[in-house]
């Protein structure tokens, strides 16, 4: 059953919970904004002041006025009015600044909280969530939020505070008057309800749209060597014109709201404006001239914070519909940690008792009650055609995903009762789609918590992986800036890099994930030399396409359809003549194949 989704009043009202931090900025802003509000019926009394002196020259001198008291008109207006523009300027200075540092500070702290939320949410959220709507999300939602939180605040109590001082002078002037001006506010109350609907309907699509732009825009670029390699320029051109067209017509139709609504609200205010004219000269009664001057003057005044306070409707809604999209993900649950147990260093006794494994939303079961152990410093192998299971085995150790059923024992510890932190500590993963950073060799060795590894300690690692030989080639070293996701290096370095990375962190339990099987033979001789040598001491799970790579383990797991179908060494297999054997024929005829060729 779908829930109601939030009001706007409430995301709002949640957002504006991240001002808490900065509440004394806050409150010198709003002091600002009634300084400078303030300052507004002031004007409209310097004018009468000024009509009825230049009338009557009795009144031409100013009385009861700090520092102005006893002065002639002429000299009264013109020292009234600069110090009313100072005043104003102290008010708008002190009220902009620091409202600006408060929503700055707001969505810095939004922004931090976003990415933090995105480093503790499960693999499966990212399993059902694209990449390019995840920035846009970081970078589009939180510019909207943007908006609402500097602007639309700034704009609420200033123009809000301006209207409050304004009709207050005129309720004191008129109240009469003043009360047919009221009439008319339910009427823009009206019209500003109806487009904040519209508005953040509009301001979902257009967020909706952003994302589109952004995720074609992102698959494009990671991709960007298949994209030339299939000729698929013409395509992505096309996909990403449907995208970005998209978001202009959407962007289009707010603006069209817009454009509608300011001149509707404007006419109705303006109508209300000619009404009161019309009563001021009806009904002046004994008011002087300067009374009739400083009424219209302050009425006059009303219209350009009414507006604006109504064109913020847009803005606020584009706000709540960023700040709707970036709550939703805050409120995501984090990856479920409900672990205790934090041992210093595990021995790296793996048992894997009836272990069964579905993900979620699927009922088709990927693992279906598998069982086997793996003593301290052990190697086992798991093998078997693409789609059997032995990846996502690898997947469930160290807890990415959370097994169905069974168990799965570390030293006779369930790894549902250790903390992620510290499980995770004990395991280096080796994968084949090694991800390495925008940064020096260096860093990508000694990446995460061992960044704290002396140089000397790197240039260890990478000689045991095999690595020191290219690295040394390289224009600066260990210091040479390799690209985004190491684009510079190929497949083979890429590869030796993460395997400096594992023997750095020097875990007890090492999981090898296919990691040699996409490279060609010299770069995988070289690689199995560092992985042998990673191996020694530890327990290691070897995933393996490539069997020759396998064959030195101490036990040999052949899975077929989420279970395992044999098990033994490599010659026991060979002898039984089972699907093992069936696997190393064919890749042994293939590699003769190649080598004919």
């Amino acid at each position: 059953m779908s829930t109601a989704a939030p009001s706007s009043l409430k995301i709002y009202l949640r957002l504006l919970g991240y001002v808490r931090p900065y509440m004394g900025q806050f409150a010198i802003s709003i002091f600002g904004f009634v300084i400078f509000a303030a300052a507004q019926p002031t004007l409209a009394a310097v004018l009468k002041y000024f009509v009825d002196g230049l009338v009557d020259p009795a009144k031409a001198v100013l009385h009861g006025v700090p520092l102005l008291d006893g002065l002639a008109l002429m000299h009264a207006v013109p020292l009234a009015i600069v110090g009313i523009a100072i005043w104003q300027g102290i008010g708008s200075y002190l009220g902009n600044y620091f409202i600006a540092r408060v929503s700055l500070g707001l969505v810095h702290d939004l922004r931090l909280a976003l990415f933090n939320k995105l480093l503790r949410l499960p693999n499966t959220w990212f399993d059902h969530n694209n990449s390019g709507r995840l920035i846009s999300r970081i970078t589009y939602d939180v510019t909207m939020v943007t908006g609402a939180a500097t602007d639309a605040i700034k704009v609420t109590i200033r123009e809000g505070l301006t209207v409050v001082f304004l009709f207050g002078y005129l309720l004191w002037m008129n109240w009469r008057l003043t009360m047919v001006m009221l009439a008319i506010l339910p009427v823009i109350g009206a019209l500003v309800g109806k487009a904040s609907r519209k508005f953040r309907k509009q301001a979902k699509q257009i967020q909706i749209a952003m994302g589109d732009v952004t995720h074609v825009a992102s698959e494009t670029i990671q991709g960007y060597r298949v994209v030339r390699s299939f000729g698929g320029e013409a395509y992505e051109s096309e996909r990403f014109l449907r995208a970005s067209t998209d978001n202009t017509n959407k962007q289009l139709r707010m603006v069209r709201t817009g454009a509608t609504y300011t001149p509707t609200l404007q006419l109705v205010i303006f109508s209300a404006m000619a009404v009161v004219l019309f009563l001021v000269l009806w009904l002046r009664g004994e008011a002087t001239a300067g009374d009739l001057v400083a009424y219209i003057t302050a009425a006059g005044l009303l219209p350009k914070p009414i507006r604006q306070l109504s064109e913020i409707s847009s803005t606020i809604q584009k706000g709540v519909a960023g700040a709707e999209s970036i709550f939703a993900q805050l409120d995501e649950p984090s990856e479920p940690d409900g672990g205790t147990v934090e041992i210093e260093r595990v021995q790296g006794h793996i048992v894997v008792r009836d272990l069964i494994f579905n993900y979620p939303g699927h009922a088709q079961r990927v693992l279906d009650g598998l069982d086997f152990e793996i003593e301290p410093g052990r190697m086992v192998a798991l093998v078997g055609r693409s789609g059997s299971g032995k990846s996502t085995l690898a997947s469930l150790i160290p807890r990415f995903y959370s097994h169905t059923q069974g168990q799965i024992l570390i030293d006779g510890i369930d790894v549902a009762d250790y903390t992620l932190l510290n499980l995770r500590h004990h395991i280096a993963l080796v994968t084949q789609q090694v991800t390495l950073f925008n940064g020096s060799v260096a860093d990508n060795i000694a990446y995460g918590e061992l960044v704290g590894a002396s140089r000397t300690e790197i240039e260890r690692v990478a000689e045991a992986a095999n690595a020191r030989e290219f690295i040394d080639r390289l224009p600066e070293g260990f210091d040479t800036q390799i690209g985004e996701n190491g684009i510079t290096l190929s497949g083979g370095q890429r590869q030796r890099l993460a395997i400096a990375r594992a023997l750095l962190k020097d875990a007890p339990i090492l999981i090898l994930d296919e990691a040699t099987s996409s490279l060609d033979t010299e770069s995988e001789r070289h690689i199995q030399g560092a992985l042998d040598f990673a191996a020694k001491g530890r327990t290691t799970l070897v995933i393996a396409h490539r069997l020759s790579t396998i064959e030195r383990a101490d036990l040999i797991l052949v899975m077929d359809q989420g279970r395992i179908v044999e098990r033994g060494t490599h010659a026991e297999l060979l002898a039984a003549g089972g699907h093992y054997a069936k696997l190393h024929a064919m890749q042994f005829s293939e590699k003769n194949s190649e080598e004919d060729a």
